[in-house]
């Protein structure tokens, strides 16, 4: 915190559980492979249009303000002293994040924008929002009390921009937004970036106001306790939307069931501050915080999953029209194969792991192409299939090369 229609049930009757997958649209049939293969061509990338150039500027913009809020009002030292402070829960954040990401990684510009989104534009907006109420509301009102800004204001505020940005990432991005472990992850670097300059804040104010015992105190706090707390709130907006995207739903008519992973995101937020402020923080926290976020991390294994018997399902269709051996699929959509793969390509003439890892890479690609292509949510789909077929058949001979 800073100073400062049902959209679920209407699908209840088309999918089974909330991991099933819906059938939407007839995607093309596979054509059986042609030898020799083409030249590797280059995926081609969507270009964005204007409102991702709008929303770079935007953070740039709120960026030049953050700095000069920081030297201003605290200034360059402590600001110093806390930026390096908060890098080291961010380093293990974005090490759970990336292993959470192994399966199917995310592009890296984009990563890189949602971070930003969360540690410039959530940040600046939310500061924007707490600086207009200041000066709206009355300083003696129950609305500018600690307790209802910890409480109420906070998560609303907070998790409002946050699941914007998850949002954003949806409509800048959306062949790359496949399903929820996407929304998880972009919605935890969201979350990451936010309380990276969160933290910045909280440390260098504990700094000048009680020197190295307070800032010690408050990192055990922050950068032990809970370095995930912000990532866990917006995962589950990103969940959410990352489920709306797997069957089908447009950007706009996402919107229903990420109003509904904001209202839990919101939830969790209020709790957490509601724990510190009315009752036994750290015996909530053993009790309640602890087992929850287990809770998390056993959903988000179960997510991993889905999204590796996805890959075999999407991969096995090509096998079936003889892209794939049965065996290769076996490879490239599970774990163990995977290790296997790469400890067999560390066997072959040169170094041809990095062939692996690339045929691994885009397999994965190529059966997500798939899934979009049979959910009806990628026109693109067919022309994105073409081109990773022939880069997998590219890779694939790179590795039987003598």
């Amino acid at each position: 915190m800073f100073q400062q229609h049902d959209p679920v049930g209407s699908w209840s009757g088309q999918f089974a559980s909330p991991l099933s997958q819906g059938y939407h649209a007839q995607p093309q049939a596979i054509v059986p492979p042609a030898l020799p293969q083409a030249a590797l061509p280059v995926v081609a990338g969507r270009r964005s249009g204007a409102l991702l150039v709008w929303v770079i500027g935007v953070l740039a913009v709120v960026l030049v303000g953050l700095v000069a809020y920081f030297l201003q009002f605290l200034g360059t030292e402590a600001s110093v002293i806390g930026m390096f402070l908060a890098l080291l829960p961010l380093a293990g954040v974005l090490l759970a994040v990336r292993l959470v990401d192994r399966w199917e990684p995310e592009p890296r510009a984009l990563m890189g924008l949602a971070f930003a989104g969360g540690a410039i534009g959530a940040v600046g907006l939310t500061l924007l929002v707490d600086l207009g109420l200041a000066l709206v509301l009355d300083p003696a009102s129950f609305a500018r009390s600690e307790t209802f800004t910890a409480v109420v204001q906070a998560p609303i505020v907070e998790e409002f921009f946050k699941g914007l940005g998850v949002f954003l990432v949806l409509v800048l991005a959306r062949r790359h937004f496949d399903g929820p472990i996407d929304g998880i992850v972009y919605g935890a670097l969201i979350g990451a970036g936010f309380a990276f300059t969160e933290n910045i804040q909280y440390f260098a104010v504990s700094l000048i106001e009680g020197g190295a015992a307070q800032t010690g105190a408050t990192f055990f706090v922050r950068g032990i306790l809970s370095p995930f707390a912000h990532v866990m709130f917006t995962s589950v907006t990103g969940y959410a939307l990352g489920l709306a995207a797997r069957r089908g739903a447009s950007a706009s008519a996402a919107l229903g069931p990420g109003l509904v992973g904001f209202a839990g995101a919101v939830a969790l937020h209020a709790f957490w501050n509601g724990s510190a402020v009315f009752g036994d923080f750290f015996g909530l926290y053993l009790t309640v915080q602890v087992p929850l976020f287990i809770a998390f991390i056993v959903g988000v294994l179960l997510l991993r999953r889905e999204e590796a018997r996805i890959t075999s399902a999407r991969l096995g269709d090509y096998a079936a029209a003889g892209w794939f051996t049965r065996e290769e699929v076996r490879m490239l959509a599970t774990p163990p194969g995977r290790r296997a793969g790469l400890a067999w390509a560390r066997t072959l003439p040169g170094n041809r792991v990095p062939i692996m890892k690339t045929f691994i890479r885009d397999a994965t690609r190529l059966a997500a192409a798939r899934q979009r292509a049979i959910t009806g949510r990628d026109p693109g789909a067919a022309a994105t299939e073409r081109e990773l077929l022939a880069r997998t058949a590219h890779a694939r001979a790179a590795l039987f090369a003598r």
